[in-house]
């Protein structure tokens, strides 16, 4: 036997370092190649590295949570020394072609085999398992989240993917038959106190909302919108149903009404390097879409949305986001936003505060549409109303200027007309 280093590879983002938010494997664990070893964060995507050959783990680099340089050694493997390079520093690094497979969430994939020696895969999740005591079960970081999230304890689960790696299928499973033991459980206090260190996706999150609001003096301005007429307009559109194009929702129609908004106002669509004390005014228009993702939110980017007309807009929302949701949105698509949109529409509620995403200075929020009574001057009649939620960088954008910009947005959505001609 020979010890193989297996180092953490560049992956392609010009980056020194790199968050290590996962272990797949212990020290002692069997892996065959291609398994997945671990994985670690960049900016905001997640990496999975796969091991380069079959081996016993004797080495692990660090921590979940700690900072790795790239390059450096990230896990040791004992292998077969039949034709392998008998030192520790010769041994290649994992390549950035072959390695970095990214989280893909529920997405389907083809991953590699993990292969402890005694353990074969299992067609379907069956009775709670027996593990050894301190057994960590081999599950993605979203798996794992979504474990975590719902109060599951992945011990309880049988995997049915390669080496009895814990599937989204098996967790939906787990979870549809869970009425079963839910009674049981429901019977007893619970007492237990989980603690989950921040890290990855989560603490770059923290970290942005934090810099926002310690940095940022927001101005929230909260306005009513009668969107029936655009609603009238959409439901038209869509009856088409032709098939070169997508399905609208009111989000083109939003972005293409802020486009036009930020023609009056440039300022808006603007960076504040506050260090610097310089405004940054961009000309393109490349939109921030909020989204909430199986590892957390994140922020997509349409570019060039003022090149952009209706549909291309609802197409390119459609595969950013996708993108963002399945974990295969490159950087280049998760950075450079000049002005966000965020909504919570689905989920209701009147009014929301969002915070900006820092260095830009503004934030449009939607809020859900709901039929109210409006007085026309004459009596009242039923509209389809909906609330817009936006926040200021108020060091550079006055009350004023706030309240104008929304009322630019207001018009458009409420005489949709004006979305499409040039004024």
């Amino acid at each position: 036997m020979t010890e193989r280093v297996v180092r953490l590879p560049d992956v392609g983002e010009g980056i020194a370092e790199a968050e290590l938010v996962e272990w797949q494997v212990q020290v002692g664990d069997l892996v065959r190649e291609d398994a997945v070893l671990g994985a670690v964060m960049t900016d905001k995507a997640t990496v999975e590295i796969p091991s380069p050959a079959e081996g016993r783990v004797v080495w692990l680099a660090g921590k979940v949570g700690d900072m790795l340089a790239i390059g450096s050694d990230f896990v040791r493997l004992d292998v077969d020394g039949k034709g392998e390079t008998s030192t520790t520093t010769a041994a290649p690094a994992v390549q950035t072609t072959s390695a970095p497979a990214r989280k893909a969430g529920h997405a389907a994939r083809a991953t590699p085999a993990i292969a402890p020696a005694h353990v074969a895969p299992s067609p379907q999740p069956l009775a709670t398992p027996a593990r050894r005591e301190g057994e960590r079960p081999l599950a993605a970081p979203a798996v794992r989240l979504r474990a975590r999230e719902a109060g599951i304890d992945l011990r309880q689960l049988h995997g049915s993917g390669p080496a009895g790696r814990i599937t989204h299928d098996d967790l939906d499973s787990y979870i549809a038959r869970g009425s079963d033991d839910a009674p049981a459980l429901r019977s007893r206090p619970k007492t237990a106190v989980t603690d989950t260190k921040v890290v990855g996706l989560r603490r770059k999150i923290a970290e942005r909302m934090s810099i926002a609001n310690a940095r940022i003096p927001h101005i929230t301005y909260v306005e009513e919108v009668d969107v029936t007429a655009l609603e009238d307009l959409r439901a038209k559109l869509n009856e088409q149903k032709r098939t070169d194009r997508p399905k609208l929702t009111l989000l083109p129609f939003l972005m293409q009404a802020i486009v036009r908004a930020v023609a009056a106002q440039p300022e808006l669509n603007a960076h504040f390097d506050d260090e610097a004390g310089i405004v940054h005014q961009h000309a393109a228009v490349h939109m921030g879409i909020a989204t909430q993702t199986g590892a957390g939110l994140m922020v997509p980017v349409v570019r060039h949305t003022e090149a952009r007309d209706l549909f291309d807009c609802a197409a390119e929302v459609i595969r950013v986001t996708e993108a963002a949701r399945n974990g295969t949105a490159t950087r280049d698509e998760l950075i450079g936003s000049t002005i966000t949109i965020t909504s919570l529409g689905a989920l209701g509620g009147l009014a929301t505060t969002p915070i900006i995403n820092h260095p830009e200075v503004a934030i449009v929020g939607v809020n859900r549409i709901a039929i109210r009574p409006h007085w026309d001057g004459a009596g009242f009649v039923p509209r389809k109303m909906m609330n817009l939620s936006s926040s200021f960088d108020h060091r550079v954008i006055d009350g004023f200027n706030a309240a104008l910009f929304v009322q630019r947005i207001k018009t458009q959505l409420e005489t949709p007309a004006m979305i499409f001609i040039d004024v």
